[in-house]
């Protein structure tokens, strides 16, 4: 939920700062870019230079950055930059200034200026946290929209023991998560995605397969969950550094976006998209872009065959239509979106295939274009729609083709009509 987004990070005078280092950590390496501010009481708790290496970006301080040539921050810019404002740790000082409106510090004249979204981590005393003007002050911010990561309980700095200390950075990175999720534009919908190829067993060592890496399938349930959607994600056998890659993306949710379900046969595929398909609540997107192996042998041999003892033809057997039975049985209002590749145009083809599978929409790739297709980081796609209109786009990284075809199925959500937008090219 983290990836791509701009979060300016303000740091305030408490000694909870120096927890902003993991925090600034954990937000990097769950693929934010990662601005901060610092008021000059934070300077007296941890130093610019740590969090400017470890968000890779200067660190700004004061409004004036070099009183004697006369520049200045450019503080508006930076309201303007980010998806979410987050002050942590939020001292009393600094949420009474929010509440008042002060302009006093640069961090204040962000938080004036800026026009996304402003969660707190407030970090105090004990007492600080339960005195009525602390409390008034946040009961203020929160009914102008300011979102509040609760302190948490334990021992403080004046050593006392009580409600007051900066929730850990992991649980702010869970929150960040959560919120990311539940505001994000696909939030509360459920997509079935099917990626990967097959491997339909010839014996216990070989089968009949293809190129597909996965990637593309992987690509769109990452930007479906970036968007807030749960995932079935039906995935054939993909490199254990995509496998890995993917579970470590979800392993710091305590409820991910993700659930993988791993098969290797068209039929084991077949079996897990319709249960994934009956599934509570219904689905609201069923997108086919694995590339399912058309046929299996009829009998696979038991065992590791002897190169002399294989056969010298193979008896194949159609494998059953997935995408076709499970665009049959999807619920109404659920969108279907399957992919064709061709060799040539394969513009035609993949106009029958909108009818025959009985899609919303058919993503078109063929390799004829360089770059595209199977086992490549780029493809280039054609929309094909059942009004004939054919939207193209340009060779672009299979996360940025994911981004457009997503782009497309929110289109049919909007009230707008889709003939009145403007595809990305």
């Amino acid at each position: 939920m983290l990836r791509g987004r701009r979060i300016v990070l303000g740091l305030t005078g408490s000694i909870a700062a120096y927890k902003s280092a993991y925090l600034v950590r954990l937000l990097t390496g769950a693929g934010a870019e990662v601005r901060v501010v610092m008021t000059p009481g934070a300077k007296e708790f941890i130093t610019p230079l740590t969090l400017g290496t470890l968000s890779g970006r200067p660190v700004v301080s004061e409004l004036t950055e070099d009183r004697d040539a006369g520049t200045w921050t450019h503080h508006v810019e930076l309201g303007l930059w980010g998806d979410l404002i987050l002050v942590a740790p939020a001292t009393a000082h600094t949420l009474s200034g929010m509440a008042e409106g002060r302009g006093d510090s640069l961090l204040l004249t962000i938080l004036l200026s800026a026009k996304c979204p402003v969660m707190v981590a407030p970090a105090m005393d004990r007492d600080m946290w339960l005195h009525a003007a602390t409390q008034s002050n946040l009961a203020a911010l929160i009914e102008r929209g300011v979102e509040v990561v609760p302190p948490e309980d334990g021992e403080l700095a004046s050593g006392l023991s009580g409600v007051g200390r900066m929730a850990e950075p992991a649980h702010i990175l869970t929150h960040l998560q959560h919120w990311f999720s539940a505001s994000a534009p696909l939030a509360g919908r459920r997509a079935l995605v099917t990626a990967g190829p097959t491997h339909e067993p010839v014996d216990a060592v070989r089968f009949l397969g293809n190129r597909s890496s996965g990637q593309m399938g992987l690509a769109l349930a990452r930007e479906l969950a970036q968007r807030g959607a749960q995932v079935d994600l039906v995935c054939g056998p993909i490199s254990a550094e995509q496998r890995d890659e993917l579970l470590a993306e979800q392993s710091d949710l305590s409820q991910p976006l993700i659930r993988l379900i791993d098969v290797e046969t068209a039929l084991e595929m077949h079996a897990a998209a319709l249960e994934s398909l009956a599934r509570e609540p219904a689905c609201d997107l069923i997108i086919g872009a694995a590339a399912v192996a058309d046929a299996r042998p009829a009998a696979a041999i038991q065992g590791k065959a002897s190169g002399s003892a294989l056969p010298e033809q193979i008896d194949l057997v159609r494998n059953p239509d997935i995408l076709a039975d499970l665009a049959a049985r999807r619920a109404d209002g659920c969108f279907a979106i399957g992919f064709s590749l061709a060799s040539d145009d394969g513009l035609e083809a993949a106009k029958r295939k909108l009818a025959s599978k009985n899609c919303d929409l058919i993503v078109l790739n063929t390799l004829a274009d360089k770059g595209a297709g199977f086992g490549h980081k780029t493809n280039r796609i054609r929309m094909v729609w059942p009004d004939n209109r054919i939207d193209s786009f340009e060779l672009k990284s299979k996360r940025e083709v994911a981004a457009d075809i997503i782009d497309a199925y929110q289109a049919q959500l909007d009230p707008t009509p889709a003939s009145s937008t403007t595809p990305k090219k």
